[in-house]
């Protein structure tokens, strides 16, 4: 991400070692211990953050800018600790990040690409990372990018492009207007007989699929043009 020039706010382990002079932290968990703290009403080097949650409640975290080896809140690099209790640092109560967002304060803030960004900006943007990684899984779980067994770079890539386009057509019925099934439409699920045995076929839908949220959701007709997506992934052209 740095050599894309990219802003990032990312989690580094609390005891991941870095070289440093003796009498110095070397893990981001020492950064944390060297900083001062008595109470809440003097509460040193760190500063109460608000946080606000999916189900509407707010907590009172603290955080503050640590310093570790080429870290610090004039270095191109800052590590910021997040935590409920700085005296504790309780391990699932406590995140360690590392960000090239400068501090307001930093000599080449106002160089930088990119936008200063104070304690409580930082603590909000990697507060973001559970629900996109939730909404990520949840999302492979349901389209089968986690369902199959491969033995080729290719054939991994031509699976989550399939994975894609199955999502793409999802997400456009999913926004497309009510209306009648088209009739014309081939059947995608022709009745060719039981490849093993009997199986039961439940009743095909009434209207446009993705109408609603459902358990189980399934893949909607793919629209306009199915031949060539699918035949490009090959790199030839769709035959007649």
């Amino acid at each position: 991400m740095r050599e894309a020039g990219l802003a990032y706010v990312v989690a580094l382990k609390p005891h991941r070692g870095t070289w440093a002079p003796a009498d110095q932290p070397h893990t981001p968990i020492d950064a944390a211990h060297a900083l001062t703290w008595c109470d809440a009403r003097r509460p040193g080097d760190w500063t109460p953050v608000e946080r606000h949650f999916r189900d509407g409640h707010t907590e009172t975290w603290w955080a503050a800018d640590a310093r570790l080896g080429g870290y610090g809140p004039d270095s191109p690099c800052r590590l910021v600790v997040a935590t409920t209790d700085p005296a504790r640092l309780p391990e699932k109560a406590t995140c360690y990040l590392a960000t090239n967002l400068p501090h307001p304060d930093a000599p080449h803030a106002t160089a930088s690409p990119h936008p200063p960004a104070d304690l409580a900006e930082i603590v909000r943007l990697y507060g973001l990372r559970p629900w996109i990684e939730q909404s990520y899984k949840q999302i492979k779980d349901e389209l089968g990018w986690a369902d199959f067994q491969v033995r080729s770079a290719r054939a991994i890539r031509r699976h989550q492009t399939l994975v894609n386009c199955a999502f793409s057509f999802c997400w456009d019925q999913w926004f497309a207007p009510p209306g009648p099934l088209d009739v014309t439409a081939p059947d995608p699920c022709p009745d060719e007989g039981p490849e093993r045995g009997t199986r039961h076929t439940p009743p095909g839908p009434t209207a446009l699929l993705a109408q609603g949220l459902t358990r189980h959701p399934v893949l909607a007709h793919p629209s306009q043009h199915p031949h060539p997506m699918v035949a490009s992934m090959d790199g030839h052209g769709s035959t007649p």
